[in-house]
C-alpha cells in the first residue's frame, strides 16, 4: 500500500466516522486516526486518512457531499 494522507479532521469524533462512513461508500478506503492528547481529551483531533491515489476524489466528495 502507497501513502495515506489526511483528507479531513475535526474535534469530534462522530464527524470523522461519518466521513469515513461516506467515502467508504463511495468504495475509498479511510482510518480515522485519534490524534488527541491521552490526558484530558481538549487538545487534538480525529483525523480521516485515505490513500494518496483517492485523496482529490475524497477531497470533492467531502466537499460536495457531507455538511455539519
Amino acid at each position: 500500500m502507497g501513502k495515506w494522507d489526511k483528507v479531513f479532521e475535526s474535534k469530534q469524533q462522530v464527524r470523522a466516522e461519518i466521513v469515513k462512513g461516506i467515502l467508504e461508500e463511495h468504495d475509498i478506503p479511510a482510518v480515522v486516526m485519534n490524534k488527541k492528547e491521552t490526558v484530558y481529551h481538549v487538545f487534538g483531533y480525529y483525523e480521516v486518512h485515505v490513500p494518496n491515489e483517492n485523496l482529490m476524489k475524497a477531497s470533492n466528495i467531502i466537499a460536495n457531499e457531507i455538511s455539519f
